[in-house]
């Protein structure tokens, strides 16, 4: 095979997209970089030498105290994240007391691991702290011996500087350092005896007891160092001032760097005021109320994530080892968070909780997203355009740098207001009403609870929630455009140096500077250090053109801007430089950084030398963009906990304290609050922890105890977010099921309409990022649902288990509406199929298994309760259930509890179905044969008419040795009623010739068995109804598609005499159309389509001759009886009707009949009540397949006693049997209408039994006309 060349396959692979539909409702990925950060030297500033500007001592020094605070930072972790040692030590019982100096040996060993950590930190302060003041020193001597300290170098200071403060912090809050001391010393003290030369140990011990035990060690020996040898105030000051007006200019510093110096700042100002020099002339360079503005703008810091500094605090402490600031009342008198008056903490709390200023953020949020976008669309478009004009992509260059220094600043200040949201609470804690609002008592809580979990009230959280989600995604936003902008941002960043070196100072040195010249030296070295004299040569021609047409009008340089952005080394000179020229290298200069006082530099040239000073500083966060972005989204912070796991002397909280989790479950809790789509924002702070305990705190347990925590709470995620899915997609589906003139005729119908939730996004999350895993949350939300739709059908059918037979109804819906749920599921979720997870749950997956779980239920109602216990009203053809009944209870499982969720999905919802279903609970009729039929289809349903139709013949069976019983019992002749007699003659008669007394419970037994019988036929009947509406249904549904058409005499015909049916033909001419074509890929498969038409055309027209139902089991029923027909319906001897000697059936029906409606009408003994029209059915059909119906309506004891009465009645009044005579001519009623149903349904002239189909159905054998519905000529009352 021939090789495809490199640019055709290069082309090929450009036509991919690696793009997906993943929506981005996660914060960015893990950082993965492996070049260092723009913000420090890649090489130690080693390169400043070139530039010849005599800093070679100072770039040194920086290297150091740079390579100080790193190590600092390391300890600082070690010293957080310290735990009590003594708590895991294993306690020796008494049976074990003689291994007590293996103990003390182990544990010694153990514990002196420790201590060498705390004894490197404290030498390491020690040389950190001199080499500190020895710096300091340096540049405070009165004659200047080298130049500096540049702007880098104060920075350098600053951050050692917070190192030491934070590590005495640290020192003074774990209590578990000297407990663990103090244990290490009596261990060391037990197993130091049989040691020799033990005096340096001791002295070292001695040392670190000393170091440990003394509050402020480090702050204290740091002063001592920097006053050894000669005061360091002005050093300090110029700290001071710097830390003032950066902190005045906000809009200069990220938020670490804010933080840093409002940390330093107040110990600053105690190092300054403590020496023996006059501490006023602070004050004649910094003004003591811009101090108290900033002490009292920012009156709680962050220092660690759950550990706050307060500058009144840290000042009034330290007032106490520091005698000479115990002068400064009016910095003293400052009050701590504590000690807030009520209106001044009121202030406070709008300042600092992010809810009150949510909406300005929100607003921020949305307008820079959209601008971003655009500057983005603009950038793109322009690499896309060829030859663009220079002004216009210049113009789109700087405007993508700006967007991107907005963004930085915007993430720093939301990054910031969370920072000092949580150290403002955590210097706050909750109050008892707190605690009630969220049910909860204070009591027993733990000192973190109290200032996390009851401190965030619901309003905060969902503004917590927002403002996480905007972080997490305008930082996901920039992090994709890194590359995308990275030629813009250096060019535009080499194009504002090349502007002010090139043309600002240009025009310095010709009009401010001409006669200075030690100034314009500096000027000039600034142009050397970094003009790009090779910018001006390098344009095409076209630009050159294009910049000269200005005329002479503009002097400056013309240059064409590079993607070459100044190295770390260029911008630290720089802002050197700037500084020399601004304070002429004097540290006791009056006035600010930029102060004008004293200076000869116009105003306006200081101005842009000031702004060119901060935009150098920025440039190197821009440069160092990803490390930037990562820093500036990273809130691990919210999970660490370290300093209250000490104080609650517990291992771990419970993840309700856990704020991460807590912003999840608030999320979830309140799905309506239109925060879904970010519930896994919070996550991301797992993620941030986690790299934060891997990479900045290198402690491998914190990564176990966050990842422990994270699979715990994404399995309770995964779990609630599915309960919410699935409680909304069911009551949306009971919404839609809702009949809407319901819903009009309720004045709240609104309340049952569903709000929409947007979950499209969560089902689109093929990726989630967690803890360097990829989850597939939509294949989660997948199985889950599964899940759940298998529990409720479950639940549904465990719950009609415990019900009667009148519930179906209320099972067809609630399957009706989870089908509909599955249906609206399936729309965004690949689930599985619903009709496999029916007949699983119904126990009916076997290919050779007819029966189901569902089936086998009715059934066994049908036999234990429906039958015995329900009485049929025929002429509502209903059953209801017999209250005179007293038959032994039928044991049924307890109805199960489930959730609303289960039913309809909520309480509103579910009381509308109920208040619908509960109009079929006390009955069973035509509505619940038709849920039936839904339910248990056409596979299962030939079981249970099988299972009836054996019920059928086990009664008629059963009642055979019954029946025989009182034909023995009837006397030897039994003749016509006399007329003379009247009705009260021949009730007498009866009564004597019916003599069944001692058989009363026979005869009961009988009339029981024969309305069980008359009940299945008459449930078959309507089952043969309801069968006739699908039939006709699904006829009417497929006749189109098979070509046919009814005839003249209401037969079938088809239109096409012996041609293809339309579905047949459609295919064909379809396959025919396709195979002709020369670009058919497979023309078999399309053939087999045809062949496929015809056996589904087969198919169809074979199940199209259905028969009755009815007709069968009438069938079956006489076939059953032909067993009996010597015994039920004996031939007469003599050929001729037996009219007094017969003991037929129909004798035995008559005389049951008679007497079961005498005692009806007595209201002690209500007898209808138990038997219903049922007996009338059963036995009107028996003696009709017998052959009896004729012989009974001659010999009828109630025919007779009829006719005796109306003979009666034309001489003179019945008295006394109106009540008997209704209730006989009702009997009468039922009786002809049962029998012409008969008549109609099964004509005894061929009694031919149907045949049955393989697939269940009955086939017809018998045709009969049409006759009139038997229920139609039933005659009313009073006719």
């Amino acid at each position: 095979m021939a090789a495809v060349p490199v640019e055709e396959a290069i082309a090929a692979l450009s036509t991919f997209s690696l793009e997906d539909d993943q929506p981005e409702v996660q914060g960015p990925a893990a950082w993965v970089s492996a070049e260092a950060g723009a913000t420090v030297s890649p090489i130690e500033y080693s390169d400043v030498a070139a530039y010849r500007l005599s800093l070679s001592e100072d770039t040194k020094a920086i290297n150091q105290l740079n390579s100080l605070v790193k190590e600092g930072r390391e300890m600082a972790s070690v010293l957080y994240t310290y735990r009590s040692c003594v708590k895991a030590l294993p306690q020796l019982p008494d049976s074990m007391k003689h291994s007590q100096a293996d103990l003390y040996l182990e544990t010694y060993q153990v514990l002196d691991l420790e201590m060498s950590r705390l004894r490197e930190i404290q030498r390491w302060q020690s040389a950190a702290s001199a080499k500190l003041a020895a710096d300091m020193q340096r540049f405070s001597r009165p004659e200047r011996r080298i130049n500096g300290p540049t702007i880098t170098h104060f920075w350098s200071m600053l951050k050692l500087l917070d190192v030491l403060v934070q590590l005495d912090h640290l020192k003074n809050a774990k209590a578990s350092i000297p407990n663990d001391f103090s244990w290490y010393k009596r261990t060391f003290t037990q197993v130091s005896v049989q040691w020799q030369d033990t005096d340096s140990l001791r002295e070292e011990m001695d040392d670190l007891q000393i170091f440990l035990s003394t509050r402020w060690a480090i702050l204290l020996n740091l002063h001592v160092e920097m006053f050894r040898v000669n005061n360091v105030e002005d050093i300090l000051q110029v700290l001071i001032v710097f830390a003032v007006e950066s902190l005045e200019l906000d809009f200069a510093l990220l938020f670490p760097e804010r933080h840093i110096l409002l940390r330093v700042l107040p110990v600053l100002i105690v190092l300054a005021t403590s020496s023996d020099k006059d501490s006023e002339s602070l004050y004649k360079r910094v003004k003591i109320n811009r101090l108290i503005t900033i002490f009292k703008n920012d009156p709680v810091i962050p220092a660690f994530p759950d550990l706050h500094l307060s500058p009144a605090a840290i000042l009034k402490e330290l007032s106490g080892y520091f005698q000479k600031f115990s002068a400064q009342t009016r910095l003293l008198t400052l009050p701590s968070p504590h000690e807030l008056p009520f209106r001044e903490a009121q202030d406070y709390q709008r300042h600092y909780l992010i809810v009150n200023h949510i909406g300005i953020i929100r607003a921020e949020h949305d307008d820079f997203a959209v601008r971003f976008a655009s500057s983005m669309n603009q950038l793109m478009l322009l690499k896309s355009t060829e030859s663009a004009e220079s002004e216009w992509s210049k113009e789109v260059k700087g405007n993508a740098y700006d967007m991107i220094v907005e963004g930085f600043q915007l993430l720093s200040r939301w990054t910031s207001r969370i920072w000092e949201q949580c150290a403002w609470k955590f210097s706050r804690p909750a109050k008892d009403t707190t605690a009630m609002e969220a049910n909860e008592s204070l009591g027993s809580s733990s000192d973190y609870e109290k200032v996390v979990r009851f401190n965030y009230t619901s309003e905060e959280r969902k503004a917590l929630v927002e403002l996480v989600s905007y972080i997490k995604s305008v930082g996901s936003m920039m992090q994709r455009c890194d590359t995308l902008v990275a030629d813009a941002l250096w060019e535009t960043i080499h194009a504002e140096v090349q502007e002010f070196v090139q043309n600002t100072l240009a025009t310095m040195l010709r009009t401010t500077f001409r006669k200075k010249k030690d100034l314009s030296r500096i000027l000039s070295d600034m142009r050397t250090l970094s003009a790009d004299w090779m910018a001006n040569t390098s344009r095409t021609e076209t630009d050159s053109h294009s910049a000269q047409t200005g005329g002479d009008e503009s002097r400056g340089n013309f240059f064409f801007p590079r993607p070459v952005a100044p190295t770390a080394a260029q911008v630290h000179c720089l802002q050197f430089l700037i500084y020399e020229v601004v304070s002429g290298g004097n540290l006791r200069r009056p006035g600010g950084l930029f102060g004008n006082s004293g200076s000869e530099i116009p105003v306006n040239d200081m101005k842009q030398l000031e702004t060119f000073f901060y935009k150098l500083g920025f440039f190197l966060h821009i440069l160092d963009y990803t490390v930037t972005l990562a820093n500036l989204t990273d809130l691990g912070f919210l999970w660490f906990r370290e300093f209250y796991l000490e104080s609650s002397r517990v291992i771990q909280f419970p993840i309700e304290c856990s704020l991460p989790w807590m912003l999840v479950e608030y999320i979830l809790e309140s799905p309506s609050s239109g925060l879904l789509e970010s519930v896994l924002m919070p996550f991301d702070i797992y993620n941030d922890s986690a790299q934060q305990a891997l990479v900045v705190l290198k402690q491998r347990f914190l990564y176990d105890e966050i990842e422990a925590e994270v699979d715990h709470c994404f399995d309770i995620f995964v779990s609630k977010l599915c309960d919410i899915i699935y409680t909304y997609y069911k009551s949306r589906a009971a919404s839609e099921l809702l009949d809407p003139s319901f819903l009009f005729a309720l004045d709240n119908g609104e309340r049952f309409s569903v709000q929409p939730l947007r979950l499209t996004a969560l089902f689109n999350m093929t990726r989630v990022k967690l803890l360097g895993r990829t989850i597939n949350l939509r294949s989660l939300i997948s199985e889950r649902m599964n899940k759940l739709i298998r529990d409720n059908l479950e639940f549904l059918f465990d719950r009609f288990e415990s019900e009667d037979l009148c519930a179906i109804v209320e099972l067809e819906k609630l399957v009706e509406v989870l089908k509909d749920a599955h249906k609206l599921l399936s729309k965004d979720l690949t689930l599985d199929s619903f009709d496999l997870m029916m007949n699983e749950m119904l126990e009916n997956i076997s290919l050779v298994s007819y029966s189901s779980r569902l089936v086998s239920q009715i059934w066994s109602e049908m036999q234990n309760d429906f039958l015995p216990n329900f009485i049929l009203c025929n002429t509502t053809q209903r059953f209801v259930r017999s209250a005179k009944v007293a038959s032994a209870p039928v044991q049924k499982p307890s109805v199960p509890y489930a959730r609303p969720s289960f039913y309809c999905g909520n309480q509103d919802l579910n009381a509308a179905h109920q208040s619908f279903v509960r109009l079929y609970s006390g009955f069973f009729g035509m509505p619940h044969m038709l849920s039936i039929v839904k339910l248990i289809g056409s596979r299962s349903l030939p079981w249970l008419i099988r299972a009836l139709l054996d019920h059928i013949s086990n009664k008629i069976t059963m009642l055979e040795p019954m029946i025989s019983g009182l034909q023995e019992a009837l006397p030897k002749s039994i003749g016509l009623l006399p007329f003379d007699g009247g009705v009260t003659g021949c009730m007498r008669l009866i009564k004597e010739q019916l003599n069944w007394g001692k058989k009363a419970e026979l005869k009961a037994e009988v009339l029981h068995g024969i309305k069980e019988i008359g009940s299945t036929l008459y449930w078959i009947g309507l089952l043969d109804i309801t069968m006739r509406e699908v039939d006709t249904k699904h006829f009417m549904q497929i006749a189109p598609w098979l070509g046919l058409i009814p005839g003249a005499d209401g037969q079938m015909v088809e239109f096409k005499n012996g041609g293809d049916s339309p579905l047949v033909e459609l295919f064909k001419s379809a396959t025919a159309a396709i195979v002709s074509n020369p670009g058919c890929p497979s023309p078999i498969s399309f053939q087999s389509l045809a062949k496929q038409a015809e056996a589904a055309d087969l198919l169809y027209k074979a199940n199209l001759n259905t028969g009755s139902i009815l007709e069968y089991a009438l069938a079956f029923t006489s076939a059953s009886l032909d067993k009996y027909w010597s015994k039920w319906s004996a031939v007469p001897k003599t050929g001729f009707i037996d009219i007094t000697t017969s003991k037929d059936f129909y004798r035995i029906y008559s005389g049951l009949q008679i007497g079961y409606l005498e005692e009806s009408i007595q209201p002690q003994l209500p007898s209808y009540e138990v038997l219903g029209d049922s007996v009338a059915w059963g036995g009107c059909t028996i003696m009709y397949l017998l052959g009896q119906q004729l012989h009974f309506e001659l010999f009828d004891f109630s025919h007779q006693i009829l006719n005796v009465a109306e003979v009666e009645a034309a001489t003179l009044s019945v008295q006394g049997w109106e009540v008997l005579l209704e209730a006989l001519k009702k009997a009468r009623r039922l009786n002809n209408h049962v029998f012409s149903m008969l008549k109609a349904r099964c004509p005894l002239e061929d009694k031919t039994a149907c045949a049955i189909k393989q697939s269940g159905a009955p086939i017809h054998r018998i045709k009969f006309e049409n006759t009139v519905s038997a229920f139609e000529t039933l005659p009313q009352k009073g006719s």
